[in-house]
């Protein structure tokens, strides 16, 4: 290789702390909105200014030289002092900038551009929201996402957790025309007679519904003909008569309130901790990231999260 003959740029560097931390062109130019070739383009310019290899590239992997390990592992602690400087700095002028990349199900971002993002918004123009809707369980940080919105039994044990929303319960659900020739089940056991609208999780599993009281746990492998990946949908096929259906409250509210279902083993459904907004422990909180978690709570504290 040629000798340096310029400085890299930040971006420069950004895009190879990206490739470096997923080993993956393809996943780094998706996270940073470029083109494949365009961050080839990138790195090939990178090596060049800096005279020397960085990274051994294949047709199916990537991985870093000794070279390229050197330089990882001082240039993510200098570029988060950096980032920190520019938030104080952002912060203090009451202008927080970048972009706020948070993960969560269907479900959780609904939940969040109901409540949270309008005020965000508002308030910090100059913050890019990029609310990732996925339904599987991923890791945010190998994800790229700054924090993720899941139910409280879900955050890992290594994430610190914000209460987002009170506690709340998955109903069992059915249409009055339904349970007009079903008889209603007093038991979970008695679902095994019963037509039920089972769910089919991202991973491809069906979901086991989950039952409590007093000291008994139940987790149940319902028997029924349809399966579906959606509450909603779960919603309209139980109003549609088809069967018995396993969803949280929220999506069934309305109609429980207007009578297009009726909800049964309402003893067996008790309440479990809510959606919580959840980030690493071992890493700086971004500006934007540290209003949006004051937000939440200012929201919760005035009773306005529900």
């Amino acid at each position: 290789m040629k000798p340096p003959i310029s400085t890299p740029t930040l971006a420069d560097l950004r895009v190879f702390m990206a490739v470096a931390e997923h080993r993956s062109f393809r996943r780094a130019a998706e996270l940073l909105g470029l083109t494949r070739s365009s961050l080839s383009h990138v790195m090939r310019g990178l090596e060049e200014k800096m005279g020397v290899r960085l990274l051994h590239r294949t047709t199916r992997s990537v991985s870093l030289t000794d070279a390229g390990e050197r330089l990882i592992g001082r240039l993510d602690t200098v570029l988060s002092e950096l980032d920190h400087l520019l938030d104080e700095v952002s912060g203090e002028q009451g202008r927080p900038m970048g972009t706020l990349r948070i993960n969560g199900s269907e479900g959780a971002i609904r939940q969040l551009l109901q409540t949270v993002v309008p005020e965000f918004l508002r308030r910090y123009p100059g913050v890019e929201l990029d609310l990732v809707s996925d339904g599987r369980l991923v890791d945010i940080v190998e994800q790229g996402c700054d924090a993720g919105v899941r139910l409280g039994e879900a955050v890992p044990k290594d994430m610190v957790a914000v209460p987002l929303t009170p506690e709340l319960r998955f109903l069992t659900v059915a249409a009055p025309s339904y349970l007009a020739a079903h008889p209603a089940p007093k038991l979970p056991d008695a679902l095994a007679r019963h037509q039920c609208i089972r769910q089919r999780l991202p991973s491809g599993k069906r979901y086991r519904w989950e039952f409590r009281k007093r000291r008994q746990e139940l987790a149940i492998d319902v028997p029924g003909a349809l399966t579906l990946d959606n509450s909603q949908l779960m919603v309209e096929a139980a109003i549609a008569g088809l069967g018995i259906a396993y969803v949280p409250e929220p999506y069934v509210r309305a109609a429980l309130a207007d009578g297009r279902l009726l909800a049964v083993l309402v003893d067996w459904c008790p309440p479990i901790p809510g959606l919580c907004l959840y980030f690493p422990n071992n890493r700086r909180v971004p500006t934007s990231l540290r209003l949006f978690i004051d937000l939440i709570r200012e929201r919760s504290a005035a009773g306005q999260v529900t």
